[in-house]
Order: C-alpha cells, then sequence, then structure tokens
C-alpha cells in the first residue's frame, strides 16, 4: 500500500480537491504505474457535475502516459520500467466479439479487482470511483495490466497520453469507423479536440478536401494547422450547402462529403451531417449526445433513399495494442503532429482553473504534468 497526491471529486458539482489517496500493491492481473502527464478531457468535468453516475468518490483523469512500477501475479504484458499509454479497453479475450477476431468491440472490457481509498478527512477510508476505470490525476494509480499499452519510450509524455481518449476519439472515427482514405472527402461538424483530431486523421489518410465546421474561428484556425484544406463558420452560412460546394468543386457530381464525421454530439449538428454526406455517404457520430437528446422529424424514406451508412464511433473503434504503438511511431516520424494538441501544462492543483479554460473554449487539452 502507497500514499500518493490524487485530484478527487468527494460531491457533485463541487470543486475538485487534491488529497491523499491509498494504492494497493498490484494483485493479480494488476499494475501500479508511476503517472507522467494527464490530459484534461470533457469527461472528466462530465463525472464532476454527476453526467456519467453518482458514485461519488470519483478519482479524476484517464488520458495518461507513465511508467510501469509493479505488476501483480500472472502479469505478462508489461514488466516495470515500461513506458505506457493507459487506455480505458482492457479487452477480455473472451466475450463473443472478442472470440469472433473483433476485440475493438470487447463486451466486456475490464478494470483493476482493489479498490483505491481515501486516506484522510471525514471520508477517510471511503473507496474511489476511477474515471473510465483509470484514474490518473495521481501520482500513481492501479489499473489493469490489460489497460498499459507500451509505446516508444522517447516519445513525450504530454503528447502521447492524450491517445488514451480524445486524440484516439478522432483520429480512429476517421480511419476506423468511417474507413477514410486517399479519393474520400471529409467534413468535420465540431472542432474541439475530438474534431481536431479527426481533421488531423483524415489528413494523415490523405483525404481531400478535409472540410472543418463550426463557429468559432480560432478552433477552425487550429483545424487548418492539423489539415484542414476548408472552414466553414456555420454562424455564417449554411454549413451543410457549404460542404456541398465544396465537394462538388472538387469532384464533378458530389452531393456532399463521403464521410461526415459530427463531433459535438446535438440532435441539429447531427442532422447537419445526415445532409451533408454524398449519396452512399457515411455519417460518424463520435460527438457524446446526453440520454435525452433525440432526432425529430427525420423522414425515414431519406434514411432509405440516401442509402451509405450511419455509425457511432465509440473511442474511435480502436484496438490499443494495434493503434497507439502505430501512431506513436507515425508521431515520431513527424507525421503526425500531437504536440499541437497540447494547449498548456499544468501542475495536478489547476485541474479546476483548466475545467474553466475547457468550458470556455480556450484550450484543446490542458495536461497535468506529475
Amino acid at each position: 500500500m502507497q500514499q500518493v497526491k490524487a485530484v478527487v471529486a468527494r460531491t457533485k458539482g463541487a470543486p475538485v480537491e487534491v488529497v491523499t489517496i491509498n494504492v494497493p500493491d498490484p494483485g493479480p492481473g494488476e499494475a501500479v504505474v508511476k503517472i507522467s502527464t494527464c490530459g484534461v478531457c470533457h469527461t472528466d468535468l462530465h463525472y464532476r457535475e454527476g453526467g456519467i453516475n453518482d458514485d461519488f468518490p470519483f478519482l479524476l483523469g484517464h488520458e495518461a502516459a507513465g511508467v510501469v512500477e509493479a505488476v501483480g501475479p500472472d502479469v505478462t504484458g508489461v514488466a516495470p520500467g515500461d513506458f505506457v499509454v493507459l487506455n480505458w479497453r482492457a479487452v477480455c479475450g473472451e466475450c463473443r466479439a472478442c472470440k469472433r477476431g473483433d476485440l475493438h468491440y470487447c463486451f466486456a472490457t475490464h478494470n483493476a479487482t482493489q479498490k483505491m481509498t481515501l486516506a484522510d478527512g471525514p471520508d477517510a477510508g471511503a473507496e474511489l470511483s476511477p474515471a473510465l476505470g483509470i484514474g490518473a490525476f495521481a501520482e500513481k494509480t492501479l489499473v489493469a495490466a490489460g489497460q498499459c499499452t507500451k509505446v516508444d519510450a522517447e516519445a513525450r509524455p504530454a503528447a502521447v497520453g492524450l491517445l488514451g481518449c480524445g486524440v484516439m476519439a478522432g483520429i480512429g472515427a476517421a480511419i476506423n469507423t468511417g474507413a477514410v482514405t486517399r479519393g474520400k472527402s471529409v467534413a468535420v461538424i465540431g472542432c474541439g479536440g475530438v474534431g481536431v483530431a479527426a481533421v488531423a486523421g483524415s489528413a494523415l489518410a490523405g483525404a481531400s478536401p478535409v472540410i472543418a465546421v463550426d463557429i468559432d474561428a480560432k478552433k477552425l484556425a487550429k483545424a487548418v494547422e492539423m489539415g484542414a484544406t476548408h472552414t466553414v463558420d456555420s454562424s455564417q452560412s449554411d454549413p451543410v450547402e457549404e460542404i456541398k460546394r465544396i465537394c462538388a468543386a472538387t469532384y464533378e457530381g458530389a452531393e456532399g462529403a463521403d464521410v461526415v464525421i459530427e463531433a459535438v454530439g446535438r440532435p441539429e449538428t447531427w442532422k447537419q451531417a445526415f445532409y451533408a454526406r454524398d449519396l452512399a455517404g457515411t455519417v460518424v457520430l463520435v460527438g457524446v449526445p446526453t440520454p435525452e437528446m433525440k432526432v425529430p422529424d427525420l423522414p425515414l424514406i431519406d434514411v432509405f433513399g440516401r442509402g451509405g451508412a450511419l455509425k457511432s464511433s465509440w473511442y474511435g473503434d480502436c484496438l490499443p495494442s494495434r493503434d497507439f504503438p502505430m501512431l506513436v511511431d507515425l508521431y515520431r516520424q513527424g507525421r503526425l503532429d500531437l504536440d499541437g494538441f497540447v494547449s498548456e501544462e499544468i501542475g495536478i492543483g489547476d485541474v479546476e482553473a483548466a475545467f474553466e479554460k475547457m468550458h470556455h473554449g480556450e484550450v484543446l487539452r490542458s495536461v497535468v504534468v506529475l
């Protein structure tokens, strides 16, 4: 058992606190990881606000890179000293999806069995709920060994750690879910961290044009830095018509983009994505909607008549053991600008301020350095 500093959300909506927690020694199938960096993701804010569930107190943080410190019995995939990116999809290998070879759709991903606990205060001993089974706004954390993906130790932790969630979600939405390739046109609606990653993934795959859509000029400018060939300010013009116009200027007869990635998670932007795709095109929903959201007044004949595919993308349909090392290699080669996603590096006590910057759209990612 070790005691370390960590960022915890004790109660719904209250500011996060830096506290001392207890981290157990790793048991069977578990690993203790010394955290190097952890990105501040909007999902962490959802946890703090009670938007995920009410299992307070939460140990926040999940976009992390670090070094394995210790492993439990029977762990063979990683060893002490390995530099790893943490993931929240530790595939089970036994469910129906895994047995048919679709490990990226694993139905039974798992976390550490033991619980980390609060070490002080009136609720000392309370079990912590780690965000996405990771809890990496901490000097050290306990995870399932399968949540550790070994990557090139020479890579910058602040950059590659972001593959743990948002950047992988966006790149994967383009390359894995949307099957973007050379010769395809892509539009990305919503250019926050995930949307800009989808732009980067589309550019990496050789798509053209790559159209970024948002209402914020700064976000559109960042999208251009990451590979967008065109931008649309949807507060000034109809994004559906603009996407169609741009694609028709590139490919004669095109009636929209081959792939439209919706990275906002709202009904109105999903409908824009639906109508902005070409005939037999693909819509990818990677923005996370709230449970009460519905898409109203969508004629079923339009769904049938336009053909193609309507897909959701969960974690970019990634398989960490396959995708993380590949993307880190591309980053090391200078072909994928993961550094461009890091807006600032902050301390463990600055998470609450980072939430405010995120809320106001001032950053792609604040990254906690431990």
